[in-house]
């Protein structure tokens, strides 16, 4: 396997490619037209040094992906929304449906984020405590804390995984990973060769929260102080140096093939079985339609597998369908 440092992730009948600095997303609307909006990518950090310093570019790495993961899907599902009838609007209206647009979108991070640290990290700290009175030592506390944040995170999956437009965007997600592994394994990149690759993959999302889930647990032995206010404090303020330590295991894991590291994947490899089903041919198309747009898998192949494929084509081998400038806006950032 040849890592391609591309990566990708599902929304609303669609998938999001992001190649360096571009980024494309690929959706299916109701008419079945395959639609690709093609955008550069703007970090939320102005300093592409600090961005590439280990341990600090997960941190960024973790608020761009959150970033580029609510406006791609607020984008996607603009396209399933029941249509009111036509109101023609002015340049002025414009700019405020799209600055309401983007508070929205702000807000809705916030909360999300809010959210999950109060269920994901808050909650596993008050339900250990139950066992306080049984259990004397911190240590083992700490380990059962840890389990239980991740009994919450597999429920969580399991739970969400049972609703139909979930499980809709969990194949989509199969699609983004099986494109993925057909490209790194030296396929060419057809419906046919994606179809038989693996949903599994090493550098997705999935595997990265089990990392943050369990990296956690490392880094709550060293809470040592007495007072729970500070406790719970210190938990949230770890989350930054949490999320960067865990992006390194995860870059790792999907730049090697080591046996251990290969086996310190497998269970967030399992748990993709949950995040990812098998797609469907129309789901692949879309895949393709997201990864050609912004990454020339042919002159990747050629490369580093020996391959002869032509690099004069146009992208996935037919004209791309790019959104109007009035529909693109300032684009979408990462």
């Amino acid at each position: 396997m040849k890592s391609s440092n591309i990566g990708g992730q599902a929304v609303l009948e669609g998938i999001m490619m992001k190649n360096g600095d571009r980024y494309a997303v690929a959706v299916r609307k109701p008419d079945q037209e395959i639609l690709v909006d093609v955008q550069e990518y703007h970090s939320v950090c102005p300093w592409k040094a600090v961005t590439k310093l280990p341990f600090i570019r997960g941190i960024f790495g973790f608020v761009d992906s959150l970033v580029l993961g609510i406006k791609t899907l607020m984008f996607s599902a603009a396209f399933f929304e029941e249509e009111e009838e036509a109101v023609e609007m002015t340049a002025q209206e414009i700019a405020r449906q799209e600055k309401k647009e983007k508070v929205l979108m702000n807000l809705t991070m916030v909360v999300s984020f809010v959210i999950a640290i109060g269920i994901f990290m808050v909650l596993p700290y008050f339900l250990s405590n139950i066992v306080k009175n049984f259990i004397t030592s911190r240590w083992v506390v700490t380990v059962i804390e840890g389990i239980i944040r991740v009994l919450i995170f597999l429920g969580y999956i399991a739970l969400v995984s049972k609703m139909e437009d979930i499980q809709r965007t969990f194949m989509y997600h199969g699609a983004e990973h099986k494109c993925i592994n057909c490209i790194e394994h030296g396929l060419e990149l057809n419906v046919e060769n994606v179809r038989k690759s693996s949903r599994q993959h090493k550098r997705c999302g999935t595997s990265f929260l089990f990392f943050v889930m369990v990296v956690s647990i490392i880094f709550c032995f060293f809470i040592t102080t007495e007072s729970q206010v500070m406790r719970v404090v210190l938990r949230i303020a770890l989350l930054p140096l949490i999320a960067g330590v865990s992006y390194e295991i995860i870059r790792l894991a999907g730049n090697s093939d080591n046996l251990i590291i290969n086996l310190l994947s497998k269970p967030g490899l399992f748990i993709q079985n949950i995040t990812t089903k098998e797609p469907d041919d129309s789901m692949i198309e879309v895949a393709i339609r997201a990864v050609e747009a912004v990454f020339d898998w042919r002159a990747y192949e050629n490369e580093n597998f020996g391959t002869h494929f032509s690099c004069d084509r146009t992208k996935g081998g037919q004209a791309e369908t790019v959104l109007a400038e009035e529909l693109s806006g300032e684009g979408i950032a990462l």
